[in-house]
């Protein structure tokens, strides 16, 4: 089984609709594609009304967090995405997004970048706005090659000059909504040190002792030394260890499928959520 647990759609920040991602994700020989938009849900109904016959879906997001200054992204798999509690946090999160975007246009023009709210939101279409949308814009003005050269300290990185902070969830309250409304919890890509600061091991340990499920260990932001050390923490600390493309179609140069969590892994994320189960595909228009 080929296995891809953290991918986006238009819904947040990724290129391709939910009907795209699951056609494409079936093409690149996916067995099971996770759907983790940035706090939201709002892709579920036409991935699945789209699914082909073959694929599983699950149902995901990614929550943004923050602790002691420092951002960071929890996966929620397999949750009840109307269980009350969890929605209004997630809704909370979402409607900050808006006025901090405006926020790092205006700290952009400020620096001399003639980027305008028009260009970001209509590059965010639909989706929940956020940082990639305002680096694409960097990009189509020529400023940056790419968008990950805009998550730099010069422009759109934790501290950089056109930073902006937003609500985020406490990783603690986090996982314990996230449990509380049945799904299961993995800390996406905590070694990314390239997109800014990190948080502690010490913190990975006090996260693990809350409830955390498990750890993104194989992503295209970890290094094989930092993968290497964190497999041995998650076996230290009996988490379980994901891999992952962190998928946003072209706005990103990874492929779906370039990284997979095994298969048994897998098998123990399902096991534990009570909230929603895969939906396997029947053949979707």
């Amino acid at each position: 089984m080929r296995i891809d647990l953290h991918c986006h759609s238009t819904a947040s920040d990724g290129t391709d609709t939910p009907a795209e991602l699951v056609r494409n994700a079936a093409a690149a020989g996916l067995d099971v594609v996770a759907l983790t938009d940035h706090d939201t849900t709002r892709g579920y109904a036409e991935a699945i009304a789209a699914l082909p016959a073959g694929l599983t879906l699950v149902t995901g997001a990614e929550l943004s967090c923050r602790i002691d200054g420092v951002s960071l992204h929890m996966l929620a798999y397999l949750f009840d995405p109307e269980e009350p509690t969890l929605l209004a946090e997630r809704e909370l999160v979402r409607d900050d997004r808006v006025p901090r975007a405006r926020g790092m246009v205006a700290k952009l023009q400020e620096l001399g970048v003639p980027v305008t709210w028009d260009q970001v939101a209509r590059i965010a279409g639909d989706g929940s706005v956020g940082r990639p949308h305002v680096a694409t814009a960097l990009v189509e003005l020529g400023v940056v090659p790419s968008v990950s050269d805009a998550f730099t300290l010069d422009w759109l990185a934790d501290g950089g000059r056109a930073y902006v902070e937003k609500h985020e969830t406490d990783p603690f309250e986090a996982i314990r909504l996230v449990k509380a409304a049945g799904g299961v919890t993995v800390f996406a890509h905590p070694g990314a040190s390239k997109r800014g600061r990190t948080v502690p091991e010490s913190a990975i340990v006090e996260m693990a002792a809350a409830g955390l499920d498990g750890i993104e260990v194989d992503h295209m932001d970890h290094d094989p030394d930092t993968r290497a050390r964190l497999r041995g923490l998650a076996a230290e600390l009996g988490l379980l260890t994901t891999g992952s493309s962190d998928y946003h179609g072209s706005r990103k140069t990874v492929a779906l499928g370039e990284y997979t969590t095994d298969p048994e892994v897998y098998g123990e994320i399902t096991r534990r959520a009570t909230g929603a189960f895969p939906v396997p595909g029947a053949g979707g228009a």
